[in-house]
Order: C-alpha cells, then sequence, then structure tokens
C-alpha cells in the first residue's frame, strides 16, 4: 500500500519550520503580516498547517526571515506537497473537515495509543459491529451509513500495510467495552473474535482495564487518543498482551469464541499476544 497520508504531515512540518524561522529572525506575527501585506490570520493558518500553501508565499516568508538559499528550496518543496490528497477525499462528505486532520496524522503515525471506556476503537472493529453501531443513528440515511462503514474499514488497512510500514496501535479497552452487547449475540461473538485475531499480529497490542479497577485515571474519561509519528525508525520493542486472556479466563468471553480463538485456560500462556 503506497503512502497516501495526504497533505496533513507536509502542511504541519512546514508550518512548524516557519514558525521557527519567524521566532529565530525576532519577527511577530504582526510584523510579518504587515511586511508581507497578509492579515494576521493569514500567517497564523499557514503556521498552524491549516491548508494547502503557496510557493509564492513560502518564497516572500523566506526572504523576509532570511532563511538560506538551501532551506528555502526545501521549503518550497514542501509548499508544493500541501497540496496532495488523501485516501479519505475521494468519500466526500463522508469525512467532516475537522476529521480530516485526525485521519491524516492517524495515517502518517508510527505508534498509535488509545484508550476507550464503552466501546471497541473503530481501528479493531468488524463490519457487523459498525452497522449496528451506525445502524442507531437516526440522522443519516443508508448511503450515509455504508459510506461511514467504508471509512472506518479503509482507516483499519494501515495496520496491515507493507509500505509505509503498519504502525504500532497500544489499546487498552475497559471491561465494559467487551462486555456490551453491540448488535446481536453473533456480532458480539465475532467481534470478540476479531480481537483475538488482530491481537496476534506483531504491531497491535491490547489489554484490558477489569471494572473493579475502578475509576479510569483522570476521572474515568471516555477516550484518550495519542500518536506518534515516525522519527528515523518505528519503534522495536514488542510486548506481551494477554487481556483479553484475562476476561477469557474468567468466563466473560463466550465459550465459542474461546474454542475457536485457541486462547488457553490458564494464565502464563500466550493466548492473545501483542507480538511472538
Amino acid at each position: 500500500m503506497a503512502d497516501d497520508s495526504g497533505s496533513t504531515v507536509p502542511r504541519r512540518q512546514l508550518g512548524r519550520l516557519l514558525r521557527q524561522y519567524r521566532t529565530e529572525a525576532g519577527v511577530t506575527l504582526d510584523a510579518a503580516a504587515a511586511q508581507l501585506e497578509y492579515s494576521r490570520q493569514k500567517i497564523w493558518r499557514l503556521e498552524a498547517g491549516a491548508g494547502p500553501v503557496r510557493a509564492l508565499d513560502v518564497k516572500a516568508m523566506c526572504e523576509l526571515y532570511a532563511i538560506p538559499p538551501e532551506m528555502t528550496d526545501v521549503l518550497v518543496s514542501l509548499a508544493a506537497e500541501t497540496k496532495a490528497r488523501g485516501w479519505w477525499n475521494a468519500y466526500g462528505g463522508a469525512v467532516p473537515t475537522w476529521f480530516q486532520l485526525f485521519i491524516g496524522l492517524e495515517t502518517s503515525s508510527a505508534h498509535l495509543r488509545q484508550f476507550e471506556e464503552s466501546l471497541i476503537p473503530g481501528l479493531l472493529q468488524t463490519r457487523e459491529y459498525m452497522v449496528a453501531l451506525f445502524g442507531r443513528r437516526s440522522d443519516m440515511t443508508d448511503e450515509d451509513r455504508e459510506r461511514a462503514i467504508e471509512v472506518r474499514l479503509q482507516r483499519q488497512r494501515l495496520l496491515t500495510r507493507r509500505l509505509p510500514p503498519a504502525p504500532r496501535l497500544e489499546a487498552i479497552l475497559s471491561e465494559a467495552a467487551l462486555r456490551r452487547v453491540v448488535g446481536d449475540v453473533a456480532a458480539k461473538v465475532g467481534q470478540l473474535d476479531y480481537l483475538v485475531e488482530v491481537c496476534r499480529l506483531g504491531n497491535v497490542s491490547v489489554r484490558v482495564l477489569p471494572l473493579a479497577a475502578g475509576l479510569a485515571p483522570r476521572g474515568g474519561g471516555g477516550l484518550l487518543r495519542d500518536s506518534r509519528l515516525p522519527a528515523g525508525q518505528r519503534p522495536g520493542s514488542r510486548r506481551a498482551t494477554h487481556g483479553l486472556q484475562r476476561f477469557a479466563d474468567r468466563g466473560a468471553l463466550p465459550r465459542r469464541a474461546r474454542r475457536r480463538s485457541g486462547i488457553p485456560g490458564r494464565l502464563g500462556r500466550p493466548g492473545c499476544a501483542g507480538a511472538r
């Protein structure tokens, strides 16, 4: 799978560099706006990576900040990349503008960490689970629901992509997310089976926070996401994950799911492992 992270990362990289060079040059936002005859808001948007950037604007800013020619060429090249389109653009309104930045960062990350208290994370959901979730949305048409499901399934492909290397996903789920029935019993069993299966990927780790542990840190917030962009090389550490195994050992996982998943009946033996 080719790198289809779109313009999100180039825009943020360019904006960060422009802000860095402006600061080093001792030029304030207001001074830069006055010198370049731009609005203050435009300078802020360029530095925030809020949209595509024209090479002409980058050259003008580089001249004002006295940026060396070789670095100017680099920044101009980044400006050209800010016009790239990600795969999500093909889905139109199914991916709101506010969500495009998140998907772009998710697609470009080398390490993803997530905590979910109520539901299975989108990257780990089965189609049947998604159908049940979106089926409750009275504000969506059947076509809207199907496109939303397609977007979510497309997002999941990053976990098994070959190029660039798939990111590492570390997910912590509340036990409530596993116990909650979304759809019918068959959908629940299929979802639990899939969690066991995906945990066998070398880059996916799923752990379970027992209900007996009480409230989650910070008062039990429902969602926490964290992502890290590649920095030279992807993290190489691999950790076995036995959260689902413990859940099954307490009898909460349906017998059918345990039998088909191969989760052992005793702790200490690798069942649902993040890596071998």
